[in-house]
């Protein structure tokens, strides 16, 4: 107890939001994977609705996410980053909740759109953290934050799988609902924010990128963020319809489902909180760059595999590039931006992972309509392989302009 005490706050607020984390992964993953089955009992659909109606429910969240994200981060730096984490979590048992009883897919996809609006339990964490973690330990308390949310989503699915296959797939929601509540009072009562609001109002009315040296790397993570969301996302419509397909329709899908879908944050858990302190050693830029050419190498192999185990194998490896992404994009952010302005920069930032969001289930939804659900695995490695040529592109541009100016 004596050593709680003696730690400084942000490293109580990083434990504490660590665990709201982990709540909002687990909550929101618990129904995730099985969204394609639950409308499919909705109605007696043909495969191109199916997957268009999960493409739009999964969507949905990410669009309304995308609109409101900049207005709430700029509240953020006037209010306080606390605020907008009740908002979120309050907000989020709500429409979880009335979610579990939606009576047709129309209603379902309607309150995963209010949802969205309501959501961001997850960035906001990450700006807060970012307003006060040292310099010289960012990378790794980003990577240590990122292990709350993807342990929550590994222990998520199993969970929602186990418990959707014996009570159906309304439950999770009501869960979801219910752990949101938790932390909403966890965070209530344990987060404490050394929060000043600017002293002069013209700062929140310039351009949140005044003051930031490398503007295009800044740029570069935000699209970065977009099209890693869009990647990883794209799966999420198909996942267990591909799982349904390898199977041939028999034994436990939703299980199948729940652990392929896990299986990613299982090497995210171990990889993540490592790469974060290799890349405040090294350096961010080289640890991205690696880790997205490590997640085209694993994403283009999908295309080929036959056995749900060999799909396995490869969803683990992505969990290591994607180790590697995110948290890194995060640092890049944290150590970029002057504090006054990291709420609007990571509001950017939570818009370009939400467009992400809804752009990447859709254009998976179309591929596997038109063509298979294999296909998609070939448009999720040729994302990562553009993602791959705008980081470096920024990195040299701006590095360049730099070293003139100096000059």
């Amino acid at each position: 107890m004596s050593n709680v005490k003696k730690m400084p706050q942000w490293q109580k607020n990083l434990y504490a939001l660590w665990l709201g984390n982990f709540i909002t992964g687990a909550g929101s993953s618990m129904s995730l994977p099985f969204l394609p089955l639950f409308i499919s009992e909705m109605g007696n659909f043909p495969k191109w609705q199916l997957t268009l109606y999960a493409g739009l429910a999964f969507s949905g969240t990410f669009f309304s996410q995308a609109i409101v994200s900049p207005f709430w981060g700029k509240l953020a730096d006037k209010t306080g980053r606390k605020p907008m984490l009740m908002r979120a979590a309050i907000g989020m048992t709500v429409t979880a909740t009335l979610t579990g009883f939606s009576p047709n897919v129309w209603t379902l996809i309607t309150l995963r759109v209010i949802q969205g609006g309501f959501s961001g339990y997850i960035n906001n964490a990450y700006a807060l953290m970012a307003s006060e973690v040292p310099a010289h330990k960012s990378g790794q308390t980003m990577g240590t934050l990122t292990t709350g949310s993807v342990g929550g989503m590994l222990v998520g699915p199993i969970i929602g799988g186990y418990i959707a296959g014996l009570f159906g797939y309304r439950i999770p929601f009501f869960m979801f609902g219910g752990m949101m509540l938790i932390a909403s009072f966890m965070t209530l009562y344990f987060v404490k924010e050394d929060f000043h609001p600017l002293d002069n109002p013209k700062y929140a009315e310039r351009s949140a990128f005044t003051g930031i040296k490398h503007v295009r790397v800044v740029w570069a993570m935000i699209l970065s963020s977009m099209l890693i969301q869009a990647a990883t996302t794209s799966i999420n419509p198909i996942i267990s319809l591909f799982v349904k397909e390898l199977m041939h329709s028999h034994g436990n899908i939703a299980m199948a489902s729940g652990v392929i879908a896990a299986l990613p944050g299982i090497a995210t858990l171990m990889a993540a909180p490592r790469l974060g302190a290799l890349g405040d050693h090294i350096g961010p830029r080289k640890v991205l760059v690696a880790g997205l050419i490590f997640c085209a190498a694993m994403f283009l192999p999908m295309f080929f595999v036959h056995s749900v185990w060999s799909l396995g194998v490869f969803r683990f490896l992505v969990g290591i590039s994607d180790a590697a992404l995110l948290p890194i994009t995060q640092t890049v952010m944290t150590l970029a931006t002057p504090k006054e302005s990291i709420s609007r920069i990571f509001s950017y930032n939570q818009s370009a992972q939400a467009i992400g969001s809804v752009v990447g289930p859709m254009l998976a939804a179309g591929v596997a309509g038109v063509l298979d659900y294999r296909y998609v695995f070939l448009m999720t490695t040729g994302l990562v392989l553009i993602n791959l040529g705008i980081v470096v592109w920024a990195y040299r541009a701006d590095y360049k302009t730099v070293s003139k100016a100096q000059k």
